[in-house]
Parts: structure tokens; C-alpha cells; sequence
């Protein structure tokens, strides 16, 4: 509240209004000035309510007022529900009901200015329908119609034209310098006249230049067209590239591929169509309609304040509670064969939305294909043009790519493999000759022992036994090692599976029990859940109103207290004036004549006689300066001129004293002489 009573006095205090208030003032107006304020912000709006209400009826101030609020679309805050306490309020000046029209006109006064000028023209007369059975009138009511329609598309050619940013007076100062412009090339085309009738055979002349001229522009006509031609026959030659190539990929599309797959692909792409043209288009074209035509009611509708915002939004709060309300309703009725349906619905909901999306995810694709192509043969053709090679294109440089990247990861391991031999082959070869040395070694002092002690050959023979043995110990102790690490893995397999089932057995009998227990459960659930949002709605619902009417009555009540104090000290006012008469009262019925010498009345008949003759002696003083001023500004310079010669003649007389020697001054009665 105390914001807006901010804004109001701030608004009202600038141009044009200029009204000088504070907030101590501004509300405690009377009901009679605040109307006269909102009378004048009604005026700004609308110069035909410029009326001082004082020389006005109040029910047709009211009415008056009821008109141009109804006009200008303003809606009382309760609605229609308290449309009679708006009009009382209105009629008695009531600052809840004043206060808040001042606000919602103060915040769109250009609005509201560009509404009121267009209503005096375009809210037509109400002319009974028995009345419009006359020709004369019903042709008269006719031609008032098709005037203001005619009004409505003048007014937007002129709105548009203010829109554009065409400027008055920018195409007056264009049309004066095309005229400046105009009057200089008739007075130059004059003077060339005038230098090429000198010249013999100017008209000849004139032909030749008429004639070159024209060909000259006729050349420049071919040589547009020339242009004109070899930009189609590039494009011509694009075009024919682009289906060479589109012709060529096919080509090779088409060599790899079987008829079956050819046709199945074309089947895809039907059905995809087909698609597209009977289901997903006509329902985008039928969108794209509504939504065309709801931008087009809206535009032709006047713009919306913000008050009509609320409101629309207040509408769409209350539409969307009795939406949730007529679920709440259905939910409880509870039906099982709905449920089914409902169930069935929201799958081919779900199933409708996945393909809606996996075909936009289609169309998305096939056009950032389309576009990648578009690229890929505008580079290509350009490649040609600067003398490239030709470019793969297709399935054969996907085959292309595929058979690179696994040629370079197996050459990538080969060489991996051929480093690593390396290095062991150095490694061993190494070792290879080390023992080869020992063996040799080895070998000739075992030779030359054998030979000593006459077993030549023992060694070899010794060791081919050792190997075999070796070899065969090897085997069996493989054999048994694998036989034992089975039977171990086995015996270890089902002590695992023994302590898993001996673990899991009470936790199915868990299970078993809350699955019963769940599927008992699942209904009361349901149920609980559904009657849990219902309370839930209906007390958020209650507790808005709550809400709602709290705040009003707390609006009412800082009125009422407000009222309350504004009635207190004028009761106090009151009865301090009331005191006072009574003892003026008592004064002046009392029969003792010093009392009533001293009564307050007697002291102001008294002051305001002895002022009035005061006043009375003044004026007449006043009076008598201003028809004697000439008179003794006259008296005043001969004083002054007096006082001015008895100065010199007592100089002169100071100077004669000085020069007493020089003559003597003879003085008789009336003159004096000087003589010398």
C-alpha cells in the first residue's frame, strides 16, 4: 500500500498534472479533492472529461466516470461479484476504490490515450433493431459501418508508416531538392539548346546522338545479357556435374548391391514417406494453422496491460485447478475397465512419441546427410577445377577406409613383433655363443677323459637317456598336476554353490512373504495415494482461499484502523469546537454586563471594527498622498531652488567681505547696491 501511494504522489507531482503533494497530504484528501484528481488524470486521457466535479451532479460524475473506465478496459479488482460496492465507492470517493484506478491509469497513460482517441471512433452507436427496418436509416447505419472500417485501415496504414522510420520532413526536403534538381536540368538542356542552334545541321547532329545513344544503351542491355547467359550456363554446367556425379555414385550403389536389398531400401523409404506426407505433415500444417491463427487474434486485439495479464493468469490457475479436480473425480470413481484402457492409452501414447521422435531423428539425419554431400560435391567440384584427382566417393571409401585402418593396425604389430624379436634374437644369440664356447670346452675335455679311461661315445649316449627320462617325468608330473588342480576346482565350484544356496534360502522365504505382503499392500497403496492427493489438492485449494481472504481482511482491517484514528481526531475537533460554543454560549446568556464586555465575541466585533476604521484611515491618507503628490514635488524643487540661491548670495556676500577695500555696498529698504 505504501508503494503505491509512493508511485501516485511521485506521478501526480510531475508533468502535466503538477499537483505539489506529499503522502501526508495525498491521503488525507478529502473524498471530494481526491475524485477531482482522478477527474484530471481522466482528463489527460481523454480532453473531453476536463470538468471541475464541483459544477457536476455526483451520479453524473459517476456515470461519466463508469463510461470511460469501461472504455478503456479497466476492471475492478473483485470482479463482477462487487461491481455494486465499486460503484458506491466510486460515487463517494472511497480511497480503496480510487486509489487503484489511479494506479492502473497512471502506469499506461500512452495506452490508455491511443484507446480513448480510437473508442471515439470505433465504439459504434446501439441503434434498436426496429429502428434499422427503415431504409433511410439502416443505409445511413451502413455507410457508418463501412466509415469505420475505413477509419481502422487508415489508422494502421498510419501506424505502420509511423513504424517504418519514413520521416515528413525528410521527404519534403527530397522533394524540394528533386525540384531544385529538376529546374537546374530544364535551365541547362535550355542553354545547350540555345549553344546548339548556332551550329549548322544540329538537327542532324541531334539524330546521330539520339541514335548512338540508344545503341549504347542497347549494348549495354547485350552485354547484361551476355552475363545473364554465361551465369545460367555455369549453372547450367554445376548442375550437370552434380547429377554426373549423383549418377555415378548411383552407379556404384547400385553394382554392389542385390536387387532385394535395392528394393527393401525403397520400401523404407515409401513407407518413411507416406509417413511424412499422412500423419506427421498434416498434423504440423494443422499445428502451424492454429498457431497462425491464434498470432493473428492476438495481433488484431489491442495490446494488454499488465492488470489483464493477472487476470488471464488468475483464469488459466482457476482452469487448471478444475482440471485437477475433474482427475481427482475420475481417480475416485476407481474403474477397472478404465484403468485397462488408460493402460493401453498411455502405451500407444508412449509408442506414438517414440516414433514421432525416432522419424524427426530420421528427417534430421537425412538432411545433415544431404548437406554433408552438398558439401562434399561442392568441394569436389572445385578440386576438379584446380586439376585434382578424382575424389572416392560412397561405399567404396568406406571399404577404402576400413581396409586402411586394419592394414595400419596390423602393420602397427607387425612391427611391434619384429622390434621385440629383435632385441630377443640379440639377446640369445648372444647367450648361443657363450654356451656354445662352454660346450666346446666341455665337450673336448670329456672327449679326451673318454678316450683316457677307453669309453669314447659314453656321454652321448649318457645324455640322450637323461633327456627322455626328463622329458617323461615332465609328462607325468603335468598329468597329475592337471588331474589335482580339476578335482581342487571342482570340490571348491561346490562348496561355493553350498554356502550360496545355504545363504539364499531364508532370504527367498523373505522374499515369498513380502512379495504376498506387497501385492496385499499394492491395492490400499493405491488407494491411500489417490485419497492422499485429493486432501493434498483440496487443502492447498483451501489454504489459497485462506490465504486470499486473510489478506483482504488485513487490507480492511489497516483501513478500518486508519478510519478509526481519521474519526477520533475529528471527534476530538469536534468537541473541542462544541466546548467552546457552550462557553460562548454561557457568556453571552449571562446577564452581567462586565462578562459579557470580556466575551471572546464582543473582543473580535471590537478588533474587527477598530481595524476596519484603522483600514478606513489609511485608505483615506492614501487617498489625499496621491492627489497632493504634484503639488508637493512642485513645492519641493522651489525649496530646493530657494536653498540653492540663499547659498550663493551667501557666498557672495562671504566674498564682498573679503574685498571690503576694493567698494562699498549700499543697502536700502527692499535692495542692495554694490558699489565701486
Amino acid at each position: 500500500m505504501s508503494e503505491q501511494l509512493k508511485f501516485l504522489v511521485e506521478q501526480l507531482n510531475r508533468e502535466p498534472f503538477k499537483k505539489n503533494f506529499n503522502l501526508i497530504t495525498f491521503d488525507s484528501l478529502e473524498p471530494m479533492q481526491l475524485l477531482q484528481a482522478l477527474n484530471d488524470v481522466l482528463a489527460e486521457i481523454d480532453p473531453k472529461q476536463a470538468i471541475d466535479i464541483r459544477e457536476e451532479m455526483p451520479e453524473q460524475t459517476a456515470k461519466r466516470m463508469f463510461t470511460l473506465l469501461g472504455m478503456l478496459k479497466y476492471k475492478p479488482p473483485g470482479g463482477m461479484s462487487e461491481a455494486s460496492s465499486f460503484r458506491q465507492g466510486l460515487v463517494m470517493g472511497s480511497k480503496p476504490v480510487v486509489h487503484p484506478i489511479l494506479h492502473w491509469l497512471l502506469q499506461r497513460i500512452p495506452e490508455l490515450k491511443k484507446r480513448a482517441y480510437l473508442a471515439r471512433f470505433l465504439v459504434k452507436l446501439e441503434i434498436p433493431a426496429e429502428f434499422l427496418q427503415d431504409d433511410i436509416i439502416a443505409e445511413t447505419y451502413h455507410q457508418y459501418e463501412e466509415l469505420v472500417e475505413g477509419f481502422k485501415n487508415i489508422h494502421k496504414e498510419c501506424e505502420q508508416l509511423k513504424s517504418s522510420g519514413f520521416s515528413t520532413a525528410e521527404i519534403r526536403r527530397d522533394i524540394v531538392a528533386m525540384e531544385e534538381e529538376k529546374d537546374q536540368l530544364i535551365k541547362r538542356v535550355e542553354r545547350l539548346k540555345k549553344r546548339v542552334e548556332a551550329v549548322s545541321n544540329h538537327q542532324r547532329m541531334l539524330e546521330l546522338a539520339r541514335q548512338l545513344r540508344v545503341e549504347k544503351e542497347r549494348e549495354e542491355s547485350l552485354a547484361h545479357q551476355k552475363q545473364e547467359q554465361k551465369n545460367q550456363l555455369f549453372q547450367a554446367e554445376q548442375r550437370l556435374q552434380r547429377c554426373q556425379i549423383q549418377l555415378k555414385d548411383l552407379q556404384q550403389a547400385g553394382a554392389d548391391e542385390k536387387p532385394e536389398s535395392l528394393m527393401k531400401r525403397l520400401e523404407e523409404d515409401i513407407k518413411f514417406n507416406s509417413y511424412m506426407v499422412s500423419a506427421k505433415l498434416p498434423r504440423e500444417l494443422e499445428n502451424m494453422r492454429k498457431v497462425v491463427q491464434y498470432l493473428q487474434k492476438v495481433a488484431s486485439e489491442p495490446a494488454m496491460g499488465q492488470a489483464e495479464l493477472r487476470e488471464l493468469e488468475d483464469k488459466i490457475r482457476e482452469t487448471n485447478t478444475e482440471i485437477n479436480q475433474l482427475i481427482e473425480k475420475r481417480m475416485m470413481r476407481n474403474d477397472p475397465m478404465d484403468d485397462k484402457l488408460s493402460l493401453f492409452r498411455q502405451q500407444a501414447a508412449i509408442i506414438v512419441r517414440k516414433k514421432e521422435a525416432k522419424v524427426e531423428e530420421l528427417q534430421e539425419a537425412r538432411e545433415e546427410l544431404a548437406a554433408v554431400e552438398r558439401e562434399l560435391n561442392m568441394k569436389s567440384s572445385q578440386a576438379r577445377e584446380r586439376g585434382g584427382v578424382e575424389l572416392i566417393r560412397g561405399d567404396e571409401f568406406k571399404r577404402y577406409v576400413a581396409k586402411m585402418r586394419g592394414k595400419s593396425s596390423a602393420y602397427k604389430k607387425k612391427r611391434q613383433e619384429i622390434a621385440e624379436l629383435k632385441v630377443e634374437y640379440g639377446v640369445l644369440q648372444r647367450t648361443e655363443e657363450i654356451l656354445r664356447e662352454r660346450h666346446t670346452a666341455g665337450q673336448q675335455q670329456l672327449q679326451s677323459l673318454e678316450a683316457q679311461q677307453g669309453i669314447s661315445g659314453y656321454s652321448d649316449t649318457q645324455e640322450e637317456l637323461e633327456r627322455v627320462s626328463a622329458i617323461k617325468s615332465e609328462l607325468d608330473e603335468m598329468k597329475g598336476r592337471t588331474l589335482d588342480d580339476m578335482s581342487e576346482m571342482v570340490k571348491k565350484l561346490n562348496s561355493v554353490i553350498a554356502q550360496k544356496k545355504s545363504a539364499l534360502s531364508p532370504l527367498i522365504k523373505d522374499l515369498r512373504a513380502l512379495r504376498q505382503e506387497h501385492a496385499e499392500l499394492a491395492p490400499e497403496y493405491e488407494q491411500k495415494k489417490a485419497q492422499y492427493d485429493t486432501c493434498a489438492v483440496g487443502l492447498e485449494s483451501n489454504r489459497s482461499k485462506l490465504e486470499q481472504e486473510v489478506r483482504v481482511l488485513r487490507e480492511e482491517t489497516a483501513q478500518e484502523e486508519s478510519r478509526y484514528h481519521h474519526i477520533n481526531c475529528m471527534r476530538e475537533i469536534i468537541e473541542s469546537q462544541m466546548q467552546r460554543a457552550a462557553d460562548q454560549s454561557k457568556i453571552n446568556q449571562s446577564m452581567d454586563l462586565q462578562v459579557r464586555r470580556t466575551a471572546l465575541r464582543e473582543k473580535y466585533i471590537a478588533n474587527t471594527a477598530e481595524q476596519e476604521s484603522l483600514g478606513k484611515a489609511l485608505r483615506q491618507q492614501v487617498k489625499q498622498v496621491r492627489e497632493n503628490q504634484e503639488p508637493n514635488m512642485r513645492q519641493m524643487k522651489m525649496w530646493k531652488d530657494l536653498e540653492t540661491l540663499l547659498e550663493c548670495k551667501k557666498q557672495c556676500y562671504l566674498k564682498a567681505q573679503s574685498q571690503a577695500p576694493i567698494g562699498h555696498i549700499i543697502q536700502d529698504v527692499g535692495k542692495d547696491m554694490l558699489v565701486l
